[in-house]
């Protein structure tokens, strides 16, 4: 156990520092501390030395130097079992340190607030991060607390040992202070850095414990703050799976800007609709695989009415996901206990997604890529109406969407039927075509649209022969012509896109 005897206090946040103070005093601990600090620690009634006062020297530089110096970091790094270290405190007159209570200026809460360069580049700490960087090397004889978040545990350890620190506390407070430090360059680099520099550096924190994982034997996590995304205001705990199903969700309403319910299920939607008023999306997303909607993700880009929250309520559901519900809404829709209702924010996610692969990390731009009618290219004699159009570019959405090899067919901005994550385009489009007709779904005039090329003309074809009018695909095959022909032949409108939309 190593004793207690100097303490020194440097933080931008005062928040739960008074029981610490407290601490302190009682177990009689010298404290030194800082200009703002050092005021702070006066105000509530206790006695603290400046750190002015132990070096001779000033703050200066408008605050960017207070604690750079040897009077500083020798009392920290000393290694009190080195006699040389000690004899050289003796001889410069400097206390060793036991205790360092330090946290740094808020970076990332500037940065996220849209400040000007030159006031996030103040909001570079340099004194705070040396010293827990000196405390945590020095763990051996320094206990460093480099967060507010950690007073409840010093506080235990201060009780508990009478004012001492064991090694093993140490170490874990040290292990704290890199994690904080480390997390805290990355941010840094991450703004500086454009691109320029190819590596690959993410830190989050806020760990989530979940239920399991995909199943029930495997351990899932989540790190990140899923309160800046939506807000929880029913329902049990978010599951890993869930949290897949809400991503797709998020992702996929985010493209539509009618009024608009999709039905999610395993990251595919089973059913989605866009028209006037949100009580008939609903309905006509439903319809869309009312099997699989069973257990699924509701998400809608309106504010949940009381006339929609009561046809919602008569299916089983697990998630909904809206921006806002009206108050008798929600009555209708907490009624059962364990169902999850959320209210999405408004979050801006970043460009780029990644995921761990073999001994790597792979990492790719996220597909942002919506096509407009004017970027469409008819390939065909015949040219899709205006009706036929707002279809395809409806369809193509989805299609953008939904997990490889797909094919989405859609009618008057209502899915009709989908082929999801086939090994072969031809049967993705035969799955589509049988889940329209066992829902009784009209495809006489509906359109097509595939996340990818068609090799052959076989898909064209069958599209066609099930009342297909129109398709929409990249484009992009030695066999378009193909294709083209066909279609052609037979009355069908097609237009290239140029671009793919696999997803896997």
């Amino acid at each position: 156990m190593k004793k207690i005897e100097n303490a020194l206090i440097s933080v931008y946040n005062k928040d739960g520092l008074v029981p610490v103070l407290k601490k302190l005093n009682r177990l009689g601990i010298k404290i030194y501390s800082t200009g703002g600090t050092h005021r702070f620690i006066e105000e509530q009634g206790f006695e603290a030395q400046t750190v002015e006062s132990l070096t001779s020297y000033p703050s200066i530089l408008g605050g960017r130097v207070k604690t750079l110096h040897p009077k500083v970091f020798g009392g920290i790094l000393a290694r009190r079992e080195n006699t040389d270290d000690c004899r050289q405190l003796e001889e410069y007159g400097i206390p060793s340190f036991d205790l360092i209570i330090v946290d740094l200026y808020p970076f990332e809460e500037t940065l996220s607030a849209g400040n000007s360069t030159e006031e996030i580049i103040e909001k570079i700490d340099i004194g705070g991060i040396s010293l827990i960087r000196a405390a945590a090397k020095n763990y051996s004889d320094v206990l460093v607390v480099p967060s507010s978040d950690l007073y409840g545990r010093l506080l235990e350890i201060l009780g508990n040992n009478n004012g001492s620190s064991a090694l093993e506390e140490r170490k874990y407070f040290a292990a704290q202070a890199f994690n904080i430090s480390s997390h805290y360059d990355t941010a840094i680099f991450n703004w500086m850095n454009p691109g320029n520099i190819k590596v690959f550096k993410q830190s989050k924190g806020d760990e989530n414990v979940l239920r399991y994982g995909e199943n029930p034997h495997q351990q899932g996590l989540f790190y990140g703050r899923l309160d800046e995304v939506f807000t929880q205001l029913h329902g049990k705990a978010i599951s890993y799976n869930n949290l897949l199903d809400l991503d797709a969700a998020i992702n996929l309403i985010g493209d539509f800007d009618e009024t608009t319910f999709a039905v999610i299920k395993h990251n595919n939607a089973c059913g989605l609709a866009s028209r006037e008023s949100l009580l008939h999306a609903w309905k006509d997303a439903l319809a869309g695989d009312p099997i699989s909607a069973f257990g699924g993700v509701l998400v809608t880009n309106r504010v949940v009415d009381k006339a929609t929250a009561d046809e919602i309520n008569k299916i089983f559901f697990e998630i909904i996901l809206a921006p806002g519900y009206k108050e008798d809404a929600l009555e209708v829709l907490r009624k059962k206990k364990n169902r999850i209702i959320l209210k999405k924010k408004g979050y801006d996610f970043p460009g780029k997604q990644f995921r761990s692969l073999l001994n790597g990390i792979l990492v790719q731009e996220k597909d942002r890529a919506t096509e407009t009618a004017g970027q469409l290219n008819c390939v065909t004699t015949a040219t899709p109406s205006a009706r036929q159009t707002e279809d395809l570019l409806f369809a193509n959405k989805l299609v953008k969407h939904t997990k490889s090899n797909t094919i989405v067919l859609a009618k008057n901005k209502q899915l009709v039927g989908s082929g999801t994550g086939q090994t072969s385009r031809v049967d993705a489009l035969k799955q589509a075509i049988e889940k329209a007709r066992h829902f009784k779904l009209e495809l006489a005039g509906a359109v097509m649209a595939s996340d990818a090329f068609f090799p052959f003309a076989d898909s064209v074809e069958i599209a066609g022969n099930a009342g297909i009018k129109a398709v929409i695909q990249p484009g992009g095959s030695i066999r378009d012509k193909d294709s083209i022909s066909y279609c052609d032949a037979h009355g069908l409108a097609m237009v290239f896109t140029g671009i793919r939309h696999f997803k896997h």
